[in-house]
């Protein structure tokens, strides 16, 4: 099939799909608020489901990161709620692992175009040094570490970039591990009715969120350069540079020689016998 032709089929795929999601996104949407509403309304249509509930607690995260604007803080709450800390950490990771592939690979091999042209509109500053991999990888890392920040939206943008998907998910689960734990141990002390200990992990991630919003940017550079500061790298890139400079001087040089040694061009003229 020709590329022209793959082009169009892609597209015409994408837009489908895109009118699918919106169209069931729509008709569900009073539901899902619905028993959204509250902890009590969402733990109790899970257990409703019966042995299906983990499956469906897993699918709401899923839905949450791929096209549902649900804040991911109430879903990893509700997990800590409905299972307790231990599993409801479990399936909360389970969905955002799932759910940010399928964004991240739907990005990657299917609509890179409509999510870059989408991302463009936004006009967002920090998308300058979305090509540095490195200074990109540390901000992945920051922001998925902060409490509080949109981070749903990164998985479509890193799909656009060259990190490698190993990469990109050790990132994802190392930062938002510790705070999918956390919110699970305030849903779980929230359902228990032990309020001190949810108060005080709230009271840490409102700090860690205005921590993290106002030194993001000195953190992205401090651990941006944590790679140039390490002595393997920093030798490999100096010897890197030694050996292009030796290539350039050596190029020189021979250039030099050829123009000293190169016999001047006698023009046919200058041979002929003078006249007189």
């Amino acid at each position: 099939m020709p590329q022209t032709s793959k082009r169009i089929v892609m597209k015409v795929l994408l837009g489908l799909i895109a009118v699918v999601s919106t169209a069931l996104l729509i008709y569900y949407a009073p539901a899902i608020i619905k028993i959204m509403s509250s902890m009590d309304n969402f733990r109790a249509y899970i257990h409703s489901t019966g042995h299906w509930g983990p499956i469906m607690f897993i699918l709401f995260q899923i839905l949450q990161i791929v096209v549902a604007p649900i804040p991911g803080e109430v879903v990893q709450i509700a997990g800590g709620y409905i299972y307790g800390t231990a599993l409801g950490s479990f399936y909360t990771t389970v969905g955002l692992i799932i759910g940010s592939a399928i964004a991240f690979y739907f990005t990657r091999f299917i609509g890179r175009d409509f999510v870059s042209r989408l991302l463009r509109k936004q006009n967002m500053k920090w998308m300058s040094f979305m090509h540095d991999e490195r200074k990109f990888a540390a901000f992945l890392f920051i922001f998925f570490l902060v409490p509080g920040l949109p981070k749903d939206m990164l998985v479509f943008v890193a799909a656009l970039t060259s990190i490698s998907s190993l990469r990109f998910f050790t990132i994802l689960l190392i930062g938002r591990l510790p705070w999918i734990i956390a919110s699970a141990v305030v849903g779980s002390n929230l359902h228990m009715q032990q309020y001190t200990i949810a108060i005080i992990i709230s009271v840490i991630a409102v700090v860690g969120f205005i921590f993290g919003y106002i030194y993001k940017d000195k953190l992205m550079n401090l651990f941006s350069k944590a790679d140039k500061t390490n002595p393997t790298i920093k030798n490999m890139e100096n010897n890197e540079d030694s050996e292009i400079k030796d290539i350039n001087e050596t190029k020189g040089l021979n250039t030099t020689l050829k123009t000293k040694t190169a016999p001047a061009l006698v023009k046919p003229r200058d041979l002929a016998p003078k006249k007189g």
